[in-house]
């Protein structure tokens, strides 16, 4: 996690650098598989023996390298004792809602079945992560890293780094992940850390007193570099060049555009409502249905849903709904994150990036919008809401789907902060990713699932070729000693 943002179990991790890629050149878009077979493994981060989540026996899982336009097919194997989903954290998958991986567009993986996820990476190149969606599981790992490098034919707007590593910084506790998502569905607050681990290291004994002996640390020498050219007074970024940059959206002149919609989304902490604990946003605390709400969408199934999402916190008792925000297709939302809670809280929005345009402590009112910055905000998917303060965020809504909207922060999440805004196309659009041929059904679509079909096997590691069936060689070259 950041430091100074308290998001329980959430790895968060940086590059520094971009891997080189040397590719072959084919026709159409590559197409890399993976055969991923998610299980319990036993690691000690903290020194204390635990059962944590791996994928492939690692934790944390492989870092999934791969380049704009990939079509990317990796076939998950839930060997977990409970039901699993992942979802790509960051992944703008257009028009792709299916492959999402969080419990209102998928029926769960369940406990020794596989799925396989198939989607095309767009244009955001960077540094994105995955992880188990489901049943607080992110508290014990399964995450992993995800790389996005640029076609030869997007320009990097700076100089190419000599190589690539990749760190994952996680809160971490000894308790199971079971453990803590009990703790929470009875008001527990999971607390402060056991520790905080690095790629599922612990920390160095920089001090004996204050991290015990036996801890298993990660060394990383790297030779530092002779010349930094963004440390010249006259260097500048390249604008122009389609990549992760400090202000990649200012052509777009968003502050220009007409919003549409508007939601203030005030939050609350945990409460008790009818006799249980949940987190509200607006008043409402989600609720889960046992059918997804796309393939409720998809069947026309009255009745799991609403699209009734109160764009302000309403003068009422909470209460536990599956209330679903309505987005105009090609309209333009502001949503402000008013944090009444006490410490900070992050929100992630599925399937789009936004524009962070404005932030402040106090309470938001409409003369807020003379502080916004109109005309070159970053672009994000996830954004922190400090205690007492709120954020504004706009965004474009031009990809159709339903999309989750969520708290970061693992027990918020699990407790009920989140929301999915319906984005419908008006229009029959044929671009659109029709339901994939291997849905799982579940809820009221159960009776339509089969048996669970014969495992599909790709070879252990990674293999990559174009539509055609040709093999494609990609060769990683890091130039950065790393011993």
């Amino acid at each position: 996690m950041p430091y100074g943002v308290s998001c329980y179990g959430v790895p968060f991790f940086f590059v520094v650098g971009v891997l080189f890629l040397v590719t072959g050149c084919f026709a159409g878009d590559p197409y890399v598989f993976y055969d991923w077979t998610v299980s319990y493994v036993s690691a000690s981060p903290l020194g204390v023996k635990q059962q944590v989540i791996g994928i492939n026996g690692q934790f944390p899982g492989p870092i999934l390298n791969i380049t704009t336009n990939w079509n990317v097919v990796i076939n998950v194997k839930n060997d977990l004792d409970e039901p699993l989903l992942l979802t790509w954290n960051g992944i703008q998958q257009r028009k792709n809602s299916w492959q999402d991986g969080v419990s209102g567009t998928n029926c769960p993986i369940p406990a020794g079945w596989n799925w396989t996820y198939q989607f095309q990476v767009k244009d955001q190149i960077g540094s994105f992560f995955y992880f188990p969606s489901l049943n607080f599981q992110r508290a014990a790992g399964g995450y992993g890293g995800i790389i996005v490098n640029n076609r030869d034919v997007i320009p990097l707007p700076f100089g190419l780094p000599d190589g690539d590593i990749t760190i994952f910084i996680s809160d971490w506790y000894t308790k199971s992940h079971k453990k803590l998502r009990k703790d929470v569905e009875n008001g527990i607050d999971p607390g402060v850390p056991d520790g905080v681990v690095m790629n599922g290291f612990g920390p160095y004994r920089y001090d004996e007193a204050l991290v015990a002996d036996g801890i298993t640390f990660q060394i990383i020498n790297v030779e530092p570099v002779s010349k930094f050219p963004w440390r010249k007074t006259n260097f500048w970024w390249n604008i122009s060049a389609g990549a992760a940059r400090p202000n990649p959206q200012g052509s777009f002149k968003y502050g220009q555009i007409t919003v549409t919609d508007f939601y203030l989304i005030v939050n609350r902490p945990a409460e008790l409502i009818d006799g249980r604990w949940h987190t509200t946003l607006n008043g409402i605390s989600y609720l889960t249905p046992s059918t997804p709400l796309k393939l409720a969408q998809q069947f026309k199934i009255p009745g799991v849903y609403k699209v009734d999402f109160p764009n302000k916190m309403m003068n009422r008792p909470p209460k536990v709904d599956t209330s679903l925000i309505n987005g105009t297709f090609k309209g333009f939302m502001e949503i402000i994150f008013q944090n009444n809670a006490t410490t900070v809280q992050s929100y992630h929005m599925d399937g789009y990036a936004f524009f962070v345009v404005g932030m402040d402590f106090g309470v938001w009112t409409e003369n807020s919008r003379g502080t916004y910055n109109k005309w070159d905000g970053v672009a994000r998917s996830t954004i922190q809401v400090f205690p007492g303060a709120w954020t504004a965020i706009l965004v474009s809504l031009d990809n159709a789907g339903i999309w989750n909207l969520r708290a970061d922060n693992l027990n918020s999440w699990y407790l009920g902060q989140e929301v999915y805004v319906n984005v419908v196309n008006p229009e029959i659009d044929q671009s659109e990713v029709l339901m994939p041929e291997n849905a799982i059904y579940c809820g009221l679509l159960s009776p339509l699932q089969k048996d669970q079909a014969q495992r599909v096997h790709f070879s252990g590691s990674p293999s990559v070729s174009s539509p055609s069936g040709m093999v494609l060689i990609v060769l990683l070259i890091a130039l950065l000693r790393v011993r």
